[in-house]
């Protein structure tokens, strides 16, 4: 009983934590949408009216960003805000992780799944970000001029943080895992398995000298 009792809760919870957490944002939204009206002088208006004008409100601005000027003018806007350095370091960070999150699938191999051998045999997951690194990490960096050097991001489990290291690209082994599924991987240190039973042992196992 107690163990059906608690695989009932361990399956409803993600459901209801979801579904919660959406019609959260949802009626946050209508709420400052039906104060936007109230202001123009629309009270009392039907329900759900405010998230409407909320999401059209979000269409207008992505339509307008694809418009050179609206673009010249919202990165004037943020070199402002920008100057200030709790602001800086809230909104970098958090366009940065957005920036991470909407980068396209098929953008070279930036988000490639990747395996980096240790030094005691062991091996780390992570993710290509790049295919490029900035002049002064690749002047600062060992080797030959043309020798390519890539950033890689190991993420942290159950934890928005990662860590990014320089790692040469020979020294990669490239995994035909997708980024949702290998990050999935990742934050739950391995709990919620995003890849077939052996599939990854096959890959090391064909790497093994």
């Amino acid at each position: 009983m107690k163990r059906t009792l608690w695989r009932g809760i361990l399956t409803i919870t993600p459901l209801v934590i979801s579904v919660w957490l959406f019609w959260s944002i949802a009626i946050t939204l209508d709420n400052l949408g039906q104060t936007v009206l109230s202001l123009v002088g629309v009270h009392n208006p039907w329900g759900g009216t405010g998230f409407l004008l909320i999401l059209i409100a979000v269409l207008v601005v992505g339509l307008a960003l694809s418009v050179r000027p609206f673009q010249w003018f919202f990165r004037r806007l943020e070199e402002q805000v920008m100057r200030f350095p709790l602001i800086k370091t809230v909104y970098g960070a958090v366009k940065d992780m957005a920036s991470l999150i909407s980068q396209g699938e098929g953008k070279s191999k930036a988000r490639q799944t990747v395996l980096v051998r240790q030094a005691n045999d062991n091996y780390v997951v992570g993710f290509i970000t790049s295919e490029t690194l900035p002049r002064p990490l690749a002047d600062a960096l060992p080797g030959d001029e043309g020798e390519d050097w890539v950033p890689v991001l190991f993420q942290v489990s159950y934890q928005i943080a990662g860590m990014t290291v320089l790692v040469r690209r020979s020294d990669l082994i490239e995994v035909d895992w997708s980024f949702d599924e290998a990050l999935k991987f990742m934050v739950t240190a391995g709990i919620a398995r995003g890849v077939e039973p052996g599939k990854l042992g096959q890959r090391l196992g064909s790497t093994t000298p």
